[in-house]
């Protein structure tokens, strides 16, 4: 295996998990957000904002991966 198939081989596995840490976070994230509304029902448009800025900085990891992978495609 030649340096380029390796470094191939390493970005997509580097995405693929990336992409699965990223859904597994999103999972659990909004898992508990449902089960912090459902205890306080009043809270819900403060954990409501907690959890959609927690999304957003989960998906960015894989967003970055992404883009690196990308990045190396190109050259």
């Amino acid at each position: 295996m030649d340096s380029k198939s390796a470094m191939d081989l390493g970005v997509a596995i580097a995405l693929a998990a990336a992409a699965l840490g990223s859904t597994i976070g999103l999972g659990v994230a909004v898992s508990s957000a449902l089960g912090a509304i459902s205890r306080q029902p009043e809270a819900n448009n403060k954990i409501m904002m907690s959890m959609i800025i927690g999304c957003a900085f989960i998906e960015a990891i894989t967003i970055y991966v992404l883009v690196f992978a990308f990045m190396y495609a190109s050259k």
